[in-house]
């Protein structure tokens, strides 16, 4: 049962790191490792998307079953730091693989949401099977919407949905997040779509990238970031740096702005097909 600090507070903790190329057990230990440094109480720890692998394109070597060593893991750990843990990983399940983002509770109850939108200029979508479903996740009063990477330059898949009532908004989620392996390339459109994502859907945006060069040769900066409703950055992990950063959300900042600024009621209806 969450306490009211925790319905007008949520603790976030981002893990901003390099990852070892296609190496699970390399991988599994370098996070163990971090997850002893979160030492502060939080509500969320984000990894990165495929954190146990880098973004491999061989998921018939990398993949695990759905309910592999990793998800036995992030069971495992999620309950030891009394918090939600999520990030994405290579799954193989009824013949198929996907970029799969769990979301495992200090329960034990898992929940997953398979990428939508596969990267193509990589050929994700010639190795990987699509997602058709996102997902909302409640948090001691609070909702989540955790996607993945590609997922962040289409705004329709992610756009708020308000239930509007006399002159009152209420909406889908307070926490757009995503998981990425964003090059460094391409740092900007990541840097200016997670502060759009954030201004247009009146909602926090968290972004959590990885660092240091992957086994195809491609730079990543990181630049992960947490931003607030405003479009405002109020994190501080800096690019190009391994990183933990414990960010404090505000319901109360949320609620208000979103009455003194109502937008939402203006937003046209539309269904996604």
């Amino acid at each position: 049962m969450a306490n009211l600090n925790q319905l007008l507070h949520m603790k976030v903790t981002i893990i901003q790191t390099h990852l070892y190329w296609e190496d699970r057990v390399a991988n599994i230990a370098h996070f163990d490792a971090l997850l002893n440094k979160v030492t502060e109480q939080t509500d969320l720890i984000v990894l990165p998307e495929m954190f146990t692998t880098g973004f491999s394109m061989h998921p018939e070597k990398v993949a695990e079953p759905a309910q592999g060593h990793t998800y036995d893991w992030l069971i495992k750990k999620a309950a030891e730091k009394n918090a939600v843990i999520c990030g994405s990983v290579a799954v193989e399940e009824h013949g198929k693989y996907y970029n799969r983002l769990y979301w495992v509770d200090s329960y034990g109850d898992v929940s997953t949401y398979n990428k939508r939108h596969l990267f193509r200029m990589a050929k994700e979508d010639q190795h990987y099977a699509a997602g058709d479903e996102k997902i909302i996740k409640h948090l001691n009063g609070w909702h989540f919407c955790p996607m993945v990477c590609y997922d962040l330059r289409f705004p329709v898949w992610s756009r708020n949905n308000y239930k509007k009532e006399n002159d009152t908004l209420k909406a889908e989620y307070d926490v757009l997040l995503y998981v990425a392996n964003w090059p460094e390339v391409r740092s900007y459109p990541w840097k200016q779509l997670l502060i759009a994502r954030a201004i247009e859907n009146q909602c926090y945006v968290i972004g959590v990238n990885r660092i240091g060069k992957d086994g195809n040769d491609f730079a990543y900066s990181g630049d992960s970031m947490v931003i607030n409703p405003r479009g405002e950055i109020i994190s501080k992990i800096k690019a190009n740096h391994d990183g933990i950063e414990t960010i404090n959300l505000d319901k109360a900042y949320l609620e208000d702005f979103r009455k003194q600024f109502p937008v939402g009621l203006d937003a046209d209806d539309f269904e996604l097909k």
